[in-house]
């Protein structure tokens, strides 16, 4: 079963380049300087003073074009997805699919973001109301069992506003109560992508605006742990909450991003070792969105959540698949956050 659900999600995800993108062919380097010197058969070993502007611009091109840097930016598809915002290079091919992209822009705009729209904010009002209500309740076993229901609520119907398409891979490696889970970071509905299939105490900077009310909701009635980056105090006391959390089986699993900000899904960056020091059971997570239905990536220093939500459900949907794997526990002399 396993190597068939593996076949079909590498199936989803192979990309269909068909030309409708406007794209230059890559010049190897041979290629590249027997341009520069305007004949095929001029490559040979003596020097030219061109060469060292020729090489100094590449250098340049490494510098400004690095692969971290495009890790912060939206991912570049092979074929156009019929989203305006992923076009950069169109140009026009015919007529049928202009039409084509018309129908879908009012399909977009016109009934499925409006059905979004009024679905999300349905479900974040009716999560913010008893939320709120579950949390004036005394801390026993009802609450505790009244907050699962309504974040798994809260969660259902936000994923339903997205469109969300979630396959679970590996469930019998679903994180437990004993440990943390760590998982690839690319958007803020990671953590409704995960808390959908269960519960988690999720940790994390507090925000502002509609993110930061959210959070201040979910506090009230589940442990969640947030945190000012700015502020060093808060980094102890983090530490502290976190080792107190995990000893306490009856506390869900504690959900982690280690990268620290979102990535556009094309790789995964450094994980932060603090993460990984409490000595406890590690539940890694990898969850793959695909761009050809809709960019999932916020990149925050562009856009606000709300502008970014209204762009992810003007989409054609998030797809995306989540792999539970295997769980791991620290050893000594070993780079325990280089190895998950």
């Amino acid at each position: 079963m396993d190597l068939r659900a593996k076949e079909k999600n590498r199936q989803l995800f192979r990309h269909d380049t068909n030309g409708v993108l406007d794209k230059k062919p890559q010049l190897s380097l041979k290629q590249e300087i027997q341009e520069l010197r305007g004949c095929a058969g001029c490559l040979t070993s003596e020097f030219n003073l061109t060469d060292v502007l020729f090489f100094c611009r590449k250098a340049m091109e490494n510098v400004v074009d690095d692969d971290v840097t495009k890790r912060f930016s939206p991912q570049k598809l092979d074929s156009w997805n019929l989203l305006t915002r992923n076009n950069h290079n169109f140009c026009h091919i015919s007529l049928r699919l202009k039409v084509v992209w018309v129908l879908g822009l009012l399909l977009r705009y016109g009934v499925l973001l409006p059905l979004r729209v009024t679905l999300a904010i349905t479900g974040i009002c009716l999560f913010l109301v008893l939320s709120t209500l579950v949390g004036v309740l005394p801390n026993t076993r009802l609450r505790s069992c009244l907050s699962d229901k309504v974040h798994l609520m809260g969660c259902h119907i936000c994923v339903r506003s997205l469109s969300a398409i979630i396959t679970y891979h590996n469930r019998q490696n679903k994180p437990q109560n004993d440990g943390i889970c760590v998982a690839n970071h690319t958007t803020p509905i990671d953590g409704i992508i995960l808390a959908n299939d269960r519960c988690y105490s999720l940790v994390g900077q507090l925000h502002g605006g509609l993110l930061g009310m959210i959070q201040r909701a979910m506090v009230t009635s589940s442990p969640h742990i947030w945190f000012e980056r700015a502020e060093v105090k808060d980094r102890h006391l983090v530490a502290k909450r976190l080792i107190d959390h995990v000893a306490d089986k009856t506390k869900h699993p504690v959900l982690i991003f280690p990268e620290g900000t979102c990535i556009n899904n094309t790789s995964v960056m450094m994980f932060r070792k603090s993460s990984f020091e409490l000595g406890c059971t590690i539940y890694p997570v990898a969850i793959k969105y695909d761009p050809r239905f809709g960019d999932a990536f916020w990149n925050s220093s562009k856009f606000g959540l709300v502008r970014y939500l209204l762009r992810t459900m003007s989409s054609w949907a998030i797809v995306c698949s989540v792999w539970y794997l295997p769980p791991m526990n620290r050893k000594e002399d070993v780079g325990f956050s280089m190895t998950v």
